[in-house]
């Protein structure tokens, strides 16, 4: 699909979707952490998304006054690698789900395990 084809608001509508489709237990337990939706990595254009930051599961006590993590979704390849807009939403919530997952301290090969990578 043409990266062109779902405009920067529209995107971020379905960000703002996949975030609540996360049980609202499992993001009120979510600390100091921003979601952005950039149009794609600088240095790594076919990446979906990023965590950066201290996972929760990680913290401790010297943590407090850091700046918030942050959950990044990019928005050119995930459109680019998609059929349609069906696509776009699934592998949204995909990649938001992967990537608070992080937040939780739940890594890569897990993820895989479940489905979410």
């Amino acid at each position: 699909m043409d990266p062109g084809a779902i405009s920067p608001a529209r995107f971020e509508e379905l960000v703002a979707d996949a975030l609540d489709q996360i049980p609202a237990e499992l993001t009120g337990a979510m600390n100091n952490v921003v979601v952005l939706v950039e149009p794609e990595h600088p240095e790594d254009p076919d990446l979906l998304g990023l965590y950066e930051g201290i996972a929760l599961t990680e913290r401790t006590t010297s943590y407090s006054g850091a700046l918030p993590d942050r959950i990044t979704v990019y928005r050119a390849p995930i459109v680019d690698m998609c059929e349609d807009e069906d696509e776009v939403v699934h592998e949204v919530l995909v990649t938001v789900v992967h990537e608070v997952a992080h937040h939780f301290g739940i890594g890569e090969d897990l993820l895989h395990d479940l489905g979410w990578a």
